[in-house]
């Protein structure tokens, strides 16, 4: 019978929870359809929750009807979103997370002072769409690979300065900062790294968990990008590691001859599926989960003021 070791810190962060408030209770306070531009969250099983209780999800701000209530994701939205939400007259409830806020603040900071801005994350993500879209269009570079800095081509090297995306893996991300500060020694940084509390536990928590398993199973769709991280890291710690959006997606040929099988969630994906995924577990002969703990989160944000109950 295999051992199942449970990851803690897992499952949702403080981000995730209030993205998913903020629809919860918008839907309360104002009635249902609400419109919400992109997943809220990169989650398969809540994006579909939250259609069942009056969510409507649109791909651009055109998309949402005169009159409607739109909810921009977590992941944040450039200020040209903003603008043409703004001149359509929609009421608007940005849920984006505050540390992604914190991003586009400290790259706002640095364009302002005449700063050129590299940003690290990956090419097409809501979360980088949005940041790049805090300065007019060509004003931030974007790599996501060490060898990629050899490549820049930069206006000034002694006015540089970097942010990056918050769900990107801990250790990638330092070597790409670790190349841009050979190429670069004067380039700036933020004070306090821009991966997310939320990412960083939970990577060190799967490194932790990859160390004494076999086999980890990461629960978090295709799209999550903190989820593929955490798939990525247990590999690297050592592990044969799956991402599975629930159950439904286990192949009992990964588990034969695992001695010990590890789960954990990245930050978009609910403490339920990682129930069925152990009840799962369970139900085909594994042994009952122990939780593996490498720290505690006290971690949480506040809803926008139209949405606070003691408003």
């Amino acid at each position: 019978m295999n051992q199942v070791l449970l990851a803690e810190p897992r499952g949702f962060c403080a981000g995730v929870d209030r993205a998913i408030e903020i629809v919860e209770r918008a839907i309360e306070v104002y009635g249902a359809p609400v419109y919400v531009r992109h997943e809220i969250v990169h989650n398969r099983f809540v994006v579909e929750d939250l259609k069942a209780k009056g969510a409507v999800f649109v791909d651009e701000v055109d998309d949402a009807p005169d009159g409607a209530l739109l909810i921009f994701s977590a992941h944040g939205v450039s200020k040209a979103v903003r603008r043409r939400a703004d001149e359509r007259g929609l009421r608007v409830i940005d849920a984006t997370c505050p540390l992604v806020t914190k991003v586009h603040l400290e790259l706002l900071r640095h364009y302002q002072r005449g700063d050129q801005v590299v940003l690290i994350g990956h090419a097409g993500h809501p979360e980088v769409e949005g940041t790049m879209g805090q300065a007019p269009e060509g004003a931030v570079l974007l790599i996501s690979e060490p060898e990629e800095v050899a490549g820049l081509q930069v206006r000034d090297p002694d006015r540089l300065a970097f942010v990056t995306q918050t769900t990107l893996s801990v250790d990638d991300t330092a070597d790409v900062i670790k190349a841009l500060r050979r190429r670069f020694p004067k380039i700036q940084g933020p004070k306090r790294e821009d991966i997310c509390y939320a990412t960083s536990n939970r990577q060190k928590a799967v490194k932790e968990l990859a160390g004494r398993c076999d086999v980890v199973l990461v629960i978090g769709s295709r799209n999550s990008s903190n989820s593929n991280r955490l798939r990525e890291v247990a590999e690297r710690a050592g592990s044969r590691a799956w991402l599975i959006d629930g159950p439904e997606d286990i192949d009992p040929a990964w588990l034969e001859g695992a001695s010990a099988i590890g789960i954990t969630a990245g930050a978009s994906a609910p403490e339920v599926l990682v129930e069925a995924v152990t009840d799962w577990l369970a139900a085909h002969g594994h042994a009952g989960a122990e939780t593996l703990s490498v720290g505690e989160e006290h971690v949480s944000f506040g809803l926008p003021e139209a949405l606070r109950r003691d408003a």
